[in-house]
């Protein structure tokens, strides 16, 4: 990664994700934290599918299903368990919980992760997730698969015990089910979420765009893409205020809309955005958090 001082590096940090609901959101905290002003802007919209699927899956209890694990890649997914489990409670408050809080939970990256704690922090249950594991370790699907193959191989013996529970939305790869399949696991997959494009990005964005143009002390400098579905959903838009630099590096910048960079989470996020988009990629972060990804942006503007 090329590190360039800037002499007045501009501050803002246009986040395309939705903000943590209440409290304290990382990714904003981490880019306030170094001197940005962090602005977030949702995409995407998420419908829960399968609700009543996986309601039945929860309540038949990991031993039932033979089931070793759960892997879980997405804050996403989390929210759908969640809307499971009070469905649960909604239909039959005198059910005896089976227990999910011992069973392991595979997470990509810290952000999933943290997502798992807060649920189980604001809702104490055998029915949540307890074990998490893997956050550490993958901030890849890739990377994912190979410590879920890891560990099994570490904690089960037989094929009977090698059966994961694969919560999914509606635009994932084939990377961790090919390597985990290969490798001897059966996949229990079960999509329970889907994305869509958020009607009112176009105003969001609007809006956001203005409150910084009316403070003169105040100038864009950075977007950050976390998905290579909402990438291409959002680029036409974002042409429209902002100016990107191409992956033909030596054509630089040109034009008098606002130039900003281009930072990404992880890798599979900056491939789509070279090799499909066509666009050139400043900062990836190493590791899929909010304190790598600022950190990141940060050396690359030398501050």
């Amino acid at each position: 990664m090329t590190t360039r001082t800037h002499t007045n590096p501009a501050k803002n940090v246009l986040l395309l994700r939705t903000p943590a609901e209440g409290g304290l959101d990382g990714f904003e905290d981490a880019f306030n934290t170094r001197g940005y002003l962090p602005i977030s802007v949702p995409v995407l919209e998420t419908i829960f599918v399968n609700v009543a699927d996986l309601s039945s899956k929860i309540a038949a209890g990991p031993q039932n299903q033979s089931l070793s694990g759960v892997i879980v890649t997405s804050k996403r997914g989390l929210e759908a368990w969640s809307n499971a489990v009070k469905s649960i409670a909604s239909d039959d408050p005198g059910l005896v919980p089976v227990g999910w809080s011992s069973v392991p939970f595979y997470a990509i990256g810290e952000a999933t992760a943290s997502a798992a704690a807060e649920l189980r922090a604001a809702w104490p249950s055998r029915l949540i997730p307890g074990d998490i594991r893997g956050q550490a370790q993958s901030g890849t699907a890739e990377q994912l698969a190979h410590f879920i193959l890891s560990d099994l191989s570490a904690r089960v013996e037989g094929s009977t015990a090698r059966r994961l529970l694969y919560l999914t939305g509606d635009k994932n790869r084939d990377t961790l089910p090919n390597i985990l399949t290969s490798g001897g696991i059966v996949l229990d997959a079960l999509q329970v979420y889907a994305t869509h494009g958020s009607p009112s990005f176009p105003h969001d964005l609007k809006n956001a765009i203005e409150n910084v143009q009316a403070d003169p002390s105040q100038s864009w400098g950075w977007v950050v893409f976390f998905a290579p579905s909402a990438a291409e959903q959002v680029l036409p838009t974002l042409l429209d205020q902002f100016q990107f630099q191409g992956i033909d590096s030596s054509t630089g910048f040109a034009g008098n809309k606002q130039r900003v960079r281009i930072a990404v989470i992880g890798p599979t996020t900056a491939s789509f955005m070279r090799d499909t988009l066509k666009l050139h990629v400043d900062v990836v972060a190493p590791r899929p958090t909010s304190k790598d990804l600022a950190s990141a942006i940060a050396v690359f503007d030398g501050t």
